[in-house]
């Protein structure tokens, strides 16, 4: 019952700030007008992260102040202060992300909030600090030089490709959502029910924006909810016990697109972070495919992949499927890509 809790005061909360959300982004004209690589009609609020940030805090708070009798046990000493970690380092980018869409900071300030947010998680211990040997048995444990860039790499990368995929709508909460699915059954296979519940607050959280994000879209997250959504998906697939493979597997479409833009900007002389419709979706949507085709299709791909990581503990198998991953996915940006690249 305190799952289901979790998961419905998160989804209540945030369906009921988004119309605050809404109002709140044309009062301080934080809006995107049609022009550039947006082709959506009219001016649309893109705040909708507030409400993303809003359920999810609410709901997790909540709980917390529920007795103790009613949650689920834990054997981690340390997993409340991870919590409050989680918590402060969400805050800390879905406020960031807000001035962001406020003011619109150029990148250095933004790279600047991602190591920041990186360096909050360490401080509370959600690091990558070792990884199953891919090549044999055991695992390989990092010293702290390689956890610390390695750690921040990893949010780093989390929060630029869900800014990178928040092109189309409903595109980024429905893949986050599917993360989100694929994470909750990991941790009810493993018994890690008291984390399940931040999980359940995030899935609600976003359900409840995405009926008015799913297009035609009425609001946009912004980079207050992409930020705050690529940071706690980061930071979750660390707390469920290191899912690196599995966070790889379920967003391997998106890294991969974010990879292959980096490289043709690179080739092209053009500046690595710059916004353009050289995006995957962007050029979906370019080809005639429509924006519910391009999230169905990104939410059957992470689907996919994200049940095969479900399916085996097995490196060897997960290694496999990111070559199969790393074909398919190459395959359909290739096709899609510009003809000079083809």
């Amino acid at each position: 019952m305190i799952f289901l809790f979790s998961l419905a005061i998160a989804f209540l909360l945030a369906l009921a700030l988004v119309p605050f959300a809404i109002w709140a982004a044309r009062r301080w004209d934080v809006v995107d007008r049609p022009g550039g690589r947006r082709r959506h009609v009219g001016a649309i609020p893109r705040m909708g992260g507030l409400a993303i940030f809003g359920g999810f805090a609410g709901a997790n708070l909540l709980v917390r102040a529920l007795p103790q009798a009613w949650l689920p046990a834990t054997t981690d000493p340390a997993e409340t202060f991870r919590w409050l970690g989680l918590m402060l380092g969400a805050a800390f980018v879905a406020g960031f992300g807000l001035l962001d869409d406020r003011y619109g900071f150029k990148s250095g300030p933004q790279y600047l909030a991602q190591v920041a947010a990186g360096v909050i998680a360490i401080i509370f211990t959600i690091f990558i600090e070792r990884i199953n040997n891919p090549f044999g048995p055991g695992q390989i444990v990092f010293p702290w030089y390689v956890i610390w860039p390695l750690t921040i790499f990893w949010f780093m990368g989390f929060i630029n490709t869900v800014n990178f995929l928040d092109g189309v709508d409903g595109l980024a909460a429905s893949v986050a959502a599917v993360v989100a699915v694929v994470l909750a059954i990991h941790m009810v296979r493993t018994g890690q029910h008291s984390v399940m519940l931040i999980v359940l607050a995030l899935l609600g959280s976003v359900l409840g924006f995405l009926i008015f994000n799913w297009p035609p879209a009425k609001i946009f997250m912004g980079s207050s909810g992409s930020y705050f959504l690529g940071f706690t998906l980061a930071a979750l697939g660390l707390i469920a016990g290191a899912r690196v493979a599995t966070l790889l597997l379920v967003m391997g479409l998106p890294i991969m697109d974010v990879a292959w833009l980096i490289w043709w900007r690179w080739r092209h002389n053009k500046p690595l972070f710059q916004g353009d419709r050289n995006h995957l979706h962007f050029r979906l949507l370019d080809k005639g495919f429509s924006a519910r085709q391009i999230v169905l299709g990104y939410v059957a791909f992470g689907s996919v992949f994200g049940a095969i990581s479900l399916m085996t503990a097995s490196t060897t198998v997960k290694l496999l499927a990111l070559g199969a991953l790393i074909l398919v996915g190459g395959g359909v940006i290739l096709w899609a890509a510009p003809r000079e690249e083809t």
